[in-house]
């Protein structure tokens, strides 16, 4: 499949990087991490500008990230009533969200678009939710681009070696993340217990 999905590179050139770009900022299964090594390479060879890749790419993510976020920010009620109270994971996000916000553009990206629901859901003020948004996806667009451009006969070995990085990444965060939330449930559990008479 990447074989012809890379194929389609210099025929849809970046139409296909802002609709592949979208579309996995908006949690759906698309390769644009990949698509940015290969437009990396295709600049590096003359057939795409590198400034116009970077360029749609920007907007592409940001647009997606936006959705989400106000998706989140207009379904927080609802939310609430599925998740239970969002109290603490509001005062997580408040306090810790703009740096959670700029780490899942980059390092564990397969978080992003599930960090932007949730910062969306606790109300993390916009502006400190668009400026991590914004230079977090800086530092994913020039590490992709970058890679692509310097190392373009490498792009599908060099492409596994950074998605298995970011998978092992996205979990170890994600395993953490859980740690913390049932250690804070069982002390939460243990402070009830004895309270009761």
């Amino acid at each position: 499949m990447s074989d012809w999905f890379l194929s389609l590179v210099p025929l849809l050139g970046l139409y296909l990087i802002f609709a592949t770009t979208l579309l996995s900022c908006l949690a759906l299964p698309a390769p644009a991490s990949l698509l940015l090594l290969s437009a990396g390479g295709f600049a590096s060879g003359g057939e795409l500008d590198i400034y116009e890749v970077v360029a749609v790419t920007l907007a592409a993510a940001l647009i997606g990230d936006n959705i989400i976020y106000w998706l989140g920010r207009r379904g927080a009620g609802w939310l609430q009533k599925k998740a239970g109270p969002m109290e603490r994971a509001s005062a997580f996000v408040h306090k810790r969200g703009a740096l959670g916000v700029f780490l899942s553009r980059w390092l564990v990206s397969p978080l992003g678009p599930y960090v932007n629901i949730a910062a969306g859901a606790a109300r993390l003020p916009w502006l400190r939710f668009v400026i991590p948004a914004f230079l977090g996806e800086i530092i994913w667009i020039s590490i992709y681009t970058g890679l692509g451009y310097w190392f373009s006969g490498q792009v599908v070995e060099i492409y596994n070696i950074l998605g298995n990085a970011s998978g092992f990444l996205a979990a170890l965060a994600l395993t953490i993340g859980l740690g913390i939330w049932l250690r804070s449930a069982l002390r939460a559990g243990t402070r009830n217990s004895q309270n009761k008479p």
